[in-house]
Protein backbone atom coordinates (compact mmCIF):
# COMPACT_ATOMS: atom_id res chain seq x y z
CA UNK A 1 0.00 0.00 0.00
CA UNK A 2 2.82 2.38 0.76
CA UNK A 3 5.42 1.26 -1.94
CA UNK A 4 1.44 2.31 -4.33
CA UNK A 5 1.15 5.64 -2.75
CA UNK A 6 4.89 7.02 -3.32
CA UNK A 7 4.62 5.80 -6.80
CA UNK A 8 1.62 7.53 -7.73
CA UNK A 9 1.89 10.78 -4.88
CA UNK A 10 3.44 12.70 -7.16
CA UNK A 11 0.50 13.02 -9.66
CA UNK A 12 -1.85 13.97 -6.70
CA UNK A 13 0.89 17.39 -5.79
CA UNK A 14 0.10 19.34 -8.10
CA UNK A 15 -3.85 19.39 -6.70
CA UNK A 16 -4.42 21.76 -4.00
CA UNK A 17 -4.80 25.45 -3.29
CA UNK A 18 -1.43 27.50 -3.88
CA UNK A 19 -0.09 29.56 -0.99
CA UNK A 20 1.91 32.79 -0.68
CA UNK A 21 4.33 32.07 -2.58
CA UNK A 22 7.67 33.97 -3.36
CA UNK A 23 10.13 33.50 -6.53
CA UNK A 24 12.91 34.72 -7.92
CA UNK A 25 12.57 34.45 -11.83
CA UNK A 26 16.62 33.08 -11.73
CA UNK A 27 15.84 30.77 -9.54
CA UNK A 28 14.68 27.34 -8.92
CA UNK A 29 13.48 27.80 -5.54
CA UNK A 30 9.92 29.18 -4.30
CA UNK A 31 9.42 30.06 -0.65
CA UNK A 32 5.88 29.97 0.50
CA UNK A 33 4.01 28.97 3.00
CA UNK A 34 2.26 25.40 4.23
CA UNK A 35 2.34 22.85 5.97
CA UNK A 36 5.25 20.73 5.05
CA UNK A 37 7.67 17.69 6.18
CA UNK A 38 11.28 19.07 7.12
CA UNK A 39 13.62 16.12 6.91
CA UNK A 40 17.06 17.63 7.85
CA UNK A 41 18.05 15.52 10.29
CA UNK A 42 15.85 12.31 9.54
CA UNK A 43 17.18 8.87 10.51
CA UNK A 44 16.05 6.95 7.13
CA UNK A 45 15.71 2.99 6.29
CA UNK A 46 15.35 1.15 3.53
CA UNK A 47 12.44 -0.17 2.26
CA UNK A 48 13.30 -3.43 0.38
CA UNK A 49 16.60 -4.49 -0.57
CA UNK A 50 18.62 -3.38 -2.89
CA UNK A 51 15.59 -0.28 -3.61
CA UNK A 52 16.94 2.86 -4.29
CA UNK A 53 14.17 4.88 -1.92
CA UNK A 54 14.29 4.68 1.58
CA UNK A 55 11.87 5.87 4.11
CA UNK A 56 12.48 8.53 6.68
CA UNK A 57 11.00 9.63 9.95
CA UNK A 58 10.25 13.55 9.42
CA UNK A 59 8.91 16.62 11.40
CA UNK A 60 5.88 17.95 10.01
CA UNK A 61 5.84 21.99 10.29
CA UNK A 62 4.21 24.82 9.20
CA UNK A 63 5.32 27.79 8.30
CA UNK A 64 7.50 29.28 5.36
CA UNK A 65 9.82 26.94 3.62
CA UNK A 66 11.62 26.61 0.25
CA UNK A 67 10.94 24.11 -2.02
CA UNK A 68 11.64 23.57 -6.30
CA UNK A 69 7.30 23.66 -6.37
CA UNK A 70 4.76 26.00 -4.79
CA UNK A 71 3.03 24.62 -1.82
CA UNK A 72 -0.28 23.07 -1.45
CA UNK A 73 -2.58 22.08 1.18
CA UNK A 74 -2.16 18.48 2.55
CA UNK A 75 -4.22 16.11 0.17
CA UNK A 76 -6.14 13.03 2.10
CA UNK A 77 -5.83 9.70 1.13
CA UNK A 78 -6.44 6.51 2.37
CA UNK A 79 -3.29 6.71 3.47
CA UNK A 80 -3.23 9.56 5.37
CA UNK A 81 -2.56 13.42 4.71
CA UNK A 82 -0.15 14.15 2.13
CA UNK A 83 2.49 16.69 2.10
CA UNK A 84 5.73 17.30 0.70
CA UNK A 85 9.32 17.86 2.51
CA UNK A 86 10.91 20.74 2.17
CA UNK A 87 13.82 22.75 3.10
CA UNK A 88 14.08 25.07 6.08
CA UNK A 89 17.33 27.24 7.04
CA UNK A 90 19.11 25.49 9.42
CA UNK A 91 21.86 26.58 11.92
CA UNK A 92 25.36 24.40 12.07
CA UNK A 93 26.69 21.12 10.15
CA UNK A 94 29.28 19.17 9.41
CA UNK A 95 30.79 18.79 5.85
CA UNK A 96 31.38 14.73 4.74
CA UNK A 97 33.79 13.62 2.21
CA UNK A 98 33.20 9.85 2.25
CA UNK A 99 31.32 7.83 -0.39
CA UNK A 100 28.53 7.06 2.13
CA UNK A 101 24.99 6.77 0.55
CA UNK A 102 23.01 9.60 1.98
CA UNK A 103 18.90 10.17 1.28
CA UNK A 104 17.62 13.29 -0.48
CA UNK A 105 14.63 13.85 0.66
CA UNK A 106 13.81 17.53 -1.21
CA UNK A 107 10.28 17.17 -2.59
CA UNK A 108 9.84 13.87 -1.92
CA UNK A 109 6.22 12.90 -1.00
CA UNK A 110 5.01 11.88 2.78
CA UNK A 111 2.28 10.96 4.80
CA UNK A 112 1.46 12.92 8.32
CA UNK A 113 1.57 9.81 11.01
CA UNK A 114 -2.46 9.06 11.75
CA UNK A 115 -1.63 8.80 15.70
CA UNK A 116 1.48 11.75 15.82
CA UNK A 117 0.46 14.80 13.31
CA UNK A 118 4.02 15.94 14.46
CA UNK A 119 5.88 13.28 12.49
CA UNK A 120 5.34 12.14 8.77
CA UNK A 121 6.84 9.46 7.18
CA UNK A 122 8.65 10.63 3.51
CA UNK A 123 10.01 8.55 0.54
CA UNK A 124 13.26 9.86 -0.24
CA UNK A 125 16.34 8.99 -2.61
CA UNK A 126 19.58 7.33 -2.19
CA UNK A 127 22.10 9.48 -2.79
CA UNK A 128 25.62 8.57 -3.67
CA UNK A 129 28.79 9.80 -5.05
CA UNK A 130 27.44 13.73 -5.48
CA UNK A 131 30.20 15.73 -3.80
CA UNK A 132 30.43 16.76 -0.35
CA UNK A 133 27.55 16.73 1.80
CA UNK A 134 26.39 18.09 4.85
CA UNK A 135 24.94 16.07 7.99
CA UNK A 136 23.03 18.70 10.42
CA UNK A 137 24.38 18.58 13.65
CA UNK A 138 25.65 21.31 16.12
CA UNK A 139 28.66 19.18 17.18
CA UNK A 140 31.09 16.67 14.88
CA UNK A 141 31.07 13.22 16.64
CA UNK A 142 33.56 10.38 15.31
CA UNK A 143 30.45 8.90 13.85
CA UNK A 144 28.73 11.92 12.51
CA UNK A 145 29.67 11.12 8.51
CA UNK A 146 30.43 7.38 9.18
CA UNK A 147 27.30 5.52 11.04
CA UNK A 148 23.51 5.21 9.81
CA UNK A 149 21.43 6.55 7.00
CA UNK A 150 20.34 10.09 7.08
CA UNK A 151 18.90 12.66 5.01
CA UNK A 152 21.46 15.50 3.78
CA UNK A 153 22.20 17.51 0.45
CA UNK A 154 25.06 18.58 -1.17
CA UNK A 155 27.19 21.03 0.25
CA UNK A 156 26.71 22.98 -3.20
CA UNK A 157 23.08 22.70 -2.67
CA UNK A 158 23.48 24.01 0.97
CA UNK A 159 25.16 26.93 -0.70
CA UNK A 160 22.78 27.57 -3.13
CA UNK A 161 19.67 27.52 -1.40
CA UNK A 162 21.03 29.81 1.82
CA UNK A 163 22.55 32.28 -1.21
CA UNK A 164 19.07 32.44 -2.71
CA UNK A 165 17.23 33.02 0.92
CA UNK A 166 19.78 35.87 1.78
CA UNK A 167 17.39 37.75 -0.87
CA UNK A 168 14.36 36.34 0.59
CA UNK A 169 11.58 38.92 2.74
CA UNK A 170 9.98 35.70 3.84
CA UNK A 171 12.37 33.40 5.10
CA UNK A 172 16.01 34.11 5.75
CA UNK A 173 18.97 31.75 6.34
CA UNK A 174 20.94 31.84 9.59
CA UNK A 175 24.71 32.36 10.32
CA UNK A 176 25.86 28.70 9.14
CA UNK A 177 28.59 27.69 11.82
CA UNK A 178 30.62 24.54 10.25
CA UNK A 179 31.77 22.05 13.39
CA UNK A 180 34.41 20.08 12.29
CA UNK A 181 36.19 16.76 14.11
CA UNK A 182 38.67 18.21 17.08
Amino acid sequence: MWKTFFTLAGLAFGAGALAGCSEDANSDYIVCESTYALCTTAQCTPIEEGQETVFCDCQVKTGYSAGSTPCHDPVDSEEGKQIVSRYSPIKSYAVCTNDRPWAWCYDRPCIVDKNDPAKAVCSCNIAKGKGPYVMVTDAFTASTCTTGLYSSATLEGLKGVTDFLKDNDKLKPFALKVVKPE
